[in-house]
């Protein structure tokens, strides 16, 4: 991949502030689930919360191989990342990812057991803009 396209890549992962996550179901077909885009590490590794009690979470568990989606569709650009996912509960990564508002949804705070986060490991992608549609692995 060419430097050019790879930071295009960067660029539009970091400017999303959604992204869509999809995991395996029990029935072997696709769900993808809109995730408020938290934390990254270059295009390797993203961080998501979840409830621990989620459909999400048990298909992470049965199935950790997953994807990333990011999409501008002002600038018809995308980007698809292949990876697997992991369930923690480690206390300094909730730390890291909590932000006001996280309550609603996880009423006892970042010590509520229903809180989770969910870490992206990619190892392979797919960028597209305009008549350019790049593959590409990441190591």
């Amino acid at each position: 991949m060419k430097k050019k396209q790879f930071r295009k890549a960067l660029e539009l992962s970091r400017r999303s502030k959604i992204c869509m996550l999809g995991t395996n179901g029990p029935e072997g077909y696709p769900y993808a689930k809109a995730m408020l885009h938290l934390k990254q590490n270059g295009l390797k590794e993203f961080w998501f919360s979840t409830n621990t009690s989620s459909r999400r979470v048990k298909q992470i568990v049965k199935d950790a191989r997953s994807c990333l989606c990011f999409v501008d569709q002002d600038s018809i650009e995308g980007l698809m990342l292949l990876g697997h996912t992991r369930i923690t509960q480690e206390a300094s990564i909730r730390e890291v990812l909590w932000f006001e508002g996280c309550e609603k949804y996880y009423p006892r705070g970042v010590e509520d057991p229903d809180y989770s986060v969910i870490r992206f490991k990619a190892f392979r992608g797919n960028y597209y803009h305009g008549l350019c549609n790049v593959d590409f692995d990441l190591k």
